[in-house]
């Protein structure tokens, strides 16, 4: 792992500018347990809005920095060397308040679709499609996170600030379809 100094490789990044981080992912199999390992680079006032992972267990650990994360309904700060759990079905989010680039590595298991989710919501946000709240900026960019949410509809729900989830649910799918009439599709969001 590269220090906040060296964050890897650049061509190895993904990178959101509008969430203000840069990731780099592996994968791993122990014992028969697959894994994705995700390291983030938070820039300062980055990070990501609450969302809930049904089937996916997070551990972050951090290794610089004082990133603050929310796993459940209250905020807290870490420092390096503290490990967060998030289990499934917990609604979390991670930001970075302070004046330092954070750097912290979560393990994801089963990795799912986690990879090729944030790939995507990166791929949004350096084509301008989305706000500093995850929100869309055109009719394109919702039509692209569209297709977006109700293809990772299984991996991840979205919250706050988007209409509660039982609305995402009747709201998504036809946006969805009208997005994929105009060609988007995941894994190609924002390209």
């Amino acid at each position: 792992m590269a220090s906040s100094g060296e964050t890897a490789n650049a061509r190895d990044l993904t990178v959101d500018p509008v969430l203000r981080m840069r990731s780099r992912f592996w994968r791993t199999s122990e014992n028969g347990v697959d894994a994705l390992h995700v390291e983030t680079w938070v820039d300062p006032g980055g990070g990501v809005t609450p969302h809930i992972h049904p089937a996916m267990d997070e551990r972050f650990e951090v290794l610089e920095g004082t990133p603050e994360f929310l796993a459940g309904h209250s905020w807290k700060q870490s420092r390096p060397g503290d490990t967060v759990h998030v289990p499934p079905g917990t609604r979390h989010a991670f930001r970075n308040r302070a004046n330092e680039v954070a750097h912290f590595v979560c393990r994801a298991t089963p990795p799912s679709t986690l990879q090729e989710f944030l790939e995507d919501a990166a791929g949004l946000s350096r084509a301008g499609a989305i706000s500093r709240r995850a929100l869309p900026r055109s009719l394109d960019g919702l039509l692209q996170a569209a297709v977006m949410a109700h293809h990772y509809r299984d991996m991840v729900t979205l919250l706050a600030p988007l209409p509660p989830p039982a609305i995402q649910r009747v709201v998504i799918p036809p946006l969805a379809r009208a997005g994929e009439r105009r060609g988007y599709r995941a894994g190609n969001i924002g390209r």
